[in-house]
């Protein structure tokens, strides 16, 4: 059993503060930009169309701006649209939190989408190196979200389990943990499996990263409080569920027709 007694702010000079969550979102961006180019330069260093190592940092604009639009986005359509309808203004106090993974995806595949064909560059090429990074950030994320307290888990008698003060003195799953190891951790290793194997096709790496990331994502959210807006849908199903549904039949339908 663990208490969580972890600050979310890691410095706090008055005129600023720094945030973990903030790291969060920095270290992902940058570790996966450095990444991103090196897998660029060793595994696709024979393309058979025009690509110059450049565009990767214009693309890594076109993400960030597409991942926090998205996410923004997604949260207030998927879940609090009738508060944001009746608060509009709320919808730019950004840093009250509110954002939603399945958005930011949904952001960034129309972000990269642009821009490859602004540039003239396959699509999917783009994004399978940034499926290959995502889960860094992905990792980087969840940890915040431990640290913050937020986004916790059922209540359990399981002896790792831990009390969030701030929520109640129950003892619950520390699912941000369960999810940084599966959507992090794991689904980092699987992408690397696929991406060097011999003989990769262009598009792997995109649809087996929606299909996995939607079963990693479906068996935490069973340890998950769902979001005490909105509740359960139905029975045990949750938004992030439903969603994760989604994505898994997203990756199924480009699985078959890429075949």
């Amino acid at each position: 059993m663990y208490t969580h007694n972890l600050d979310p702010v890691l410095f706090d000079f008055g005129f600023l503060v720094i945030r973990w969550y903030s790291l969060a979102y920095i270290f992902g961006i940058l570790i996966g930009w450095w990444l991103g180019k090196r897998i660029i330069l060793k595994k696709f260093k024979n393309l058979n169309f025009n690509f110059h190592i450049k565009e990767f940092d214009n693309l890594i604009t076109y993400i960030i701006i597409s991942m926090l639009l998205g996410g923004r986005i997604g949260y207030i359509l998927f879940y609090n649209f009738e508060y944001y309808l009746s608060n509009p203004f709320d919808i730019l106090k950004i840093w009250e939190g509110g954002m939603s993974f399945h958005g930011a995806l949904i952001g960034v595949i129309l972000g990269t989408y642009s821009f490859a064909i602004k540039k003239n560059i396959p699509t999917f090429f783009l994004l399978d190196i940034i499926a290959f990074v995502a889960p860094i950030g992905i990792f980087f994320g969840r940890i915040a979200n431990f640290i913050n307290g937020e986004l916790i888990g059922k209540t359990t008698d399981v002896f790792w389990g831990v009390i969030f003060p701030k929520i109640d003195n129950s003892l619950r799953h520390p699912s941000q943990l369960y999810e940084a190891f599966f959507e992090g951790i794991v689904l980092f290793i699987i992408m690397y499996s696929i991406l060097f194997r011999k003989n990769y096709k262009t598009g792997t790496c995109s649809y087996m990263f929606l299909i996995f990331y939607g079963i990693f994502r479906t068996f935490s959210e069973f340890f998950r409080e769902p979001d005490s807006q909105i509740g359960y849908l139905f029975g045990p199903i949750s938004m992030g569920m439903i969603l994760s549904f989604l994505m898994i039949l997203a990756g199924t339908i480009i699985f078959f027709k890429k075949k």
